[in-house]
């Protein structure tokens, strides 16, 4: 049996964190194990040792009185770095999802997102993926086209590590890329660790990032 997914909801809107509430209480597998109205409550929190646990997954909204979501980031990161954080905003701006992904989250969906894509992007994420907003990652796609693209093998990609970041890129799980590659999870987790390494960056989000950056996925189109 699968342990639950343990969440903490940074939002300042309580009839949003109502209806958040009310989806994670009926869906199996998530645990709303906290909430808080503003992120210096919520770092409060985990400094004082949280409630007896640390969130697996922190829904983090950027426009919060006081700290802004964006630089609570490193606070998160600090206090309790094994937790994946994912942007829920209203914010499409480009600067805010750049600085987002560059930060570290490890996914950034629209607040006008359904709950079961909220909830699938919740498990994507803890399975190893990423999860972006289809808008944000064509946006992420369209702009981040490199002058100069480099080829995979410059970057010493793989053309099968290239084939997982992709799929990746598209928001399946490793459990889904596992089962249209042919090859077991534990192969996908692998690749996605020598990819992560050799472009020197700490997940999936950054790993898609830098990729168009470099134009890797353009070099597997030619």
């Amino acid at each position: 049996m699968k342990k639950q997914i343990k969440i903490m909801l940074v939002e300042d809107h309580p009839e949003y964190r109502e209806i958040l509430e009310f989806v994670f209480g009926k869906e199996k597998g998530l645990k709303l194990i906290s909430q808080f109205g503003n992120a210096e409550l919520a770092l409060r929190n985990l400094q004082d040792g949280g409630q007896g646990t640390e969130p697996d997954i922190i829904l983090l909204d950027l426009n919060l009185p006081g700290m802004s979501g964006l630089d609570a980031m490193p606070w998160f990161a600090k206090y309790t770095p094994d937790a994946k954080i994912i942007i829920l905003s209203q914010s499409d701006h480009e600067a805010d999802v750049l600085r987002a992904i560059q930060q570290g989250a490890a996914g950034y969906l629209l607040k006008s997102t359904t709950m079961d894509e909220i909830t699938h992007g919740i498990r994507t994420v803890m399975d190893g993926g990423a999860t972006l907003e289809p808008s944000l990652a064509r946006f992420i796609l369209k702009t981040l086209q490199p002058r100069l693209p480099k080829t995979a093998t410059e970057e010493g990609i793989s053309h099968r590590e290239l084939e997982v970041l992709s799929l990746i890129a598209k928001g399946l799980s490793q459990k889904e890329i596992s089962s249209q590659l042919k090859i077991s999870t534990y192969t996908v987790t692998d690749h996605l660790k020598h990819i992560y390494e050799k472009l020197n960056v700490p997940n999936a989000p950054s790993a898609i990032d830098k990729a168009h950056r470099l134009g890797l996925f353009l070099s597997k189109n030619n």
